[in-house]
């Protein structure tokens, strides 16, 4: 029995799915022998129950018998099997289902089993009549995602139609009539589109890199123009407080000098007034001394120096009349005001020149015209040619009111113009969004989508609901036109008395906008002159 035992090799006390001495040996019931651990651990990983030897199917999970035989038999035996040393499994690499603690490296993936193997752990594949069977391939990582659930078998292959990667099997059942091409193959072309995907995507990210740069850029864009802001009104804040210093400091200097000068003119006075006190005194006391002499001859002597009296004012026309102060508040005020006007013309300037430089160059819509008007071939100048054209139907074009669009719209940002409304007697000029009426009555107000100055033998108001009147200024020969889109502000300028003339604010723009003018009608040659849309010239 000894002999027996001692030409037993290693390979009968191992078992074959994790190659080491038993531990725990049990029984299936087809008869081959493993590791309690081990064969509970396979069959936990797997959908279907069969032995990992002969690969006989079980309906349901068998009972382990424990082989108290064999158990004995590996006590007494003593030995281990050896694990022939093999490098350690990679990050990258694919480990060996069956290692436990240091994973190794696996060499081979099989397709009946749904496990990897090492070198050593792969042996009964090699040895095992039945396992020698097994569909072994190179290591894959995560088998069972690799094998179609339905057929379980490795999906080789791509249905076109579907989009899905199909197993052999597939191509017979559920999709015989389906275009197929191998994985590889649909690899390769998706590899393509990738790139181009990841192309797009790039200029995606480039794109709301630039879009972030921009709005970087417009941030400090704004506050730089903040800073100058603050800056301008701190100049011009400080500037007016100094003006008012000034003035206060003038106002109490000039009624500090009149006082002081009624004060010296007192002081004067009365200093006369007590030297003829003084005097007059002096005299009593002589005429008081005289009459106590008893010297007939000195009195009458004495007495003839007494007769003529010291010289003295007459008071009676003297008067100390208090400092008149009427004026002197109102001409401080005036020189505050002019200092002021000056400081408003500054700012009123450089208001102007900010909006000029948002200039944009716009040319006039002959599609949107009223019959009646006629545009210069650069589309800069307009005026009423007194009948109306025949024209063909457009429905971009006025039908009953002497107005024209812009090509040119705007939808964001800031923009500005100048219309040139020299020697006429009714006009009007603005801007309106794109989906205004074009054709029957048109009110001319925000909320039909028209901001608009107009001017006439009336005077000059903004088109609204109610209208707005302004202050009629004299010889008004240049308007200035500028929005900010996003603010929703609309702002009408004199440009050559660089003078504000109206803002609308808090407008709701919510579509392009279009300038739009009207040189309304001729009247018999008095209103001819045309609207001209001018370039910006700037003034120093």
């Amino acid at each position: 029995m000894a002999c027996a035992n001692d030409s037993w090799s290693e390979e009968n006390f191992s078992c074959s799915i994790c190659l080491d001495v038993f531990s725990s040996p049990v029984s299936t019931p087809c008869g081959h022998n493993f590791c309690r651990t081990c064969i509970t651990k396979y069959w936990d990983e797997q959908v279907k129950y069969k032995c990992p030897v002969c690969n006989k199917l079980f309906d349901t999970r068998p009972d382990l018998q424990v082989n108290t035989l064999l158990s004995e038999t590996v006590d007494r035996f003593g030995t281990s099997v050896r694990v022939k040393e093999q490098p350690c499994v990679e990050p990258a690499e694919v480990p060996c289902d069956i290692c436990t603690g240091t994973q190794l490296k696996a060499v081979k993936s099989c397709l009946e089993c749904f496990m990897s193997f090492c070198q050593t752990h792969l042996e009964p594949h090699q040895r095992v009549t039945v396992l020698k069977k097994h569909r072994l391939v190179v290591p894959m990582d995560r088998l069972e995602d690799r094998m179609c659930k339905k057929h379980d078998r490795l999906l080789e292959l791509f249905c076109q139609n579907e989009q899905v990667c199909v197993c052999q099997f597939c191509t017979v059942t559920d999709n015989k009539s389906h275009p197929f091409v191998p994985i590889k193959e649909e690899y390769e072309v998706k590899t393509a589109q990738l790139g181009k995907i990841e192309a797009e995507v790039q200029q995606m990210i480039q794109e709301r890199q630039n879009n972030i740069q921009e709005i970087k850029d417009k941030i400090k864009c704004s506050k730089a123009d903040a800073d100058r802001e603050i800056a301008d009104g701190v100049q011009v804040i400080t500037a007016l407080m100094r003006c008012i210093e000034k003035c206060q400091d003038d106002l109490n200097q000039m009624v500090k000098e009149r006082l002081k000068s009624k004060e010296k003119q007192a002081e004067g006075l009365i200093k006369e007034l007590e030297q003829e006190i003084e005097d007059l005194t002096n005299r009593s006391s002589e005429v008081k001394q005289l009459s106590h002499t008893k010297d007939h001859l000195h009195f009458l002597q004495a007495f003839r120096s007494l007769k003529t009296p010291p010289p003295t004012r007459d008071w009676t026309t003297v008067e100390v009349r208090p400092p008149s102060y009427v004026g002197t508040l109102r001409r401080s005020l005036d020189q505050l005001e002019e200092t002021l006007s000056m400081e408003m013309k500054k700012l009123r300037d450089a208001e102007l020149k900010r909006v000029q430089q948002y200039e944009v160059d716009v040319t006039l819509d002959p599609d949107t015209a009223h019959p009646r008007l006629i545009l210069s071939e650069d589309g800069k100048q307009v005026h009423d040619g007194d009948e109306e054209k025949e024209l063909p139907d457009n429905p971009k074009r006025f039908t009953d009111y002497i107005f024209v669009l812009t090509r040119q719209s705007f939808s964001s940002g800031r923009f500005y113009f100048e219309v040139q409304v020299k020697d006429r007697t009714r006009w009007g000029l603005g801007v309106a969004r794109e989906s205004i009426e074009r054709n029957g009555e048109i009110i001319e107000t925000p909320e039909t989508g028209y901001w608009t100055l107009n001017y006439d033998e009336d005077g000059l108001l903004f088109n609204a609901d109610p209208d707005v009147c302004l202050p009629v200024r004299a010889e008004l020969q240049k308007v200035g036109v500028f929005v900010d889109y996003d603010e929703g502000l609309v702002s009408f300028y004199d440009v050559d008395a660089r003078v504000h003339l109206y803002s609308a604010t808090g407008c709701t723009l919510t579509e392009p906008l279009y300038p739009i003018l009207s040189p309304c009608l001729n009247a018999v040659g008095r209103n001819s002159a045309p609207l001209i849309i001018s370039p910006v010239s700037q003034k120093d």
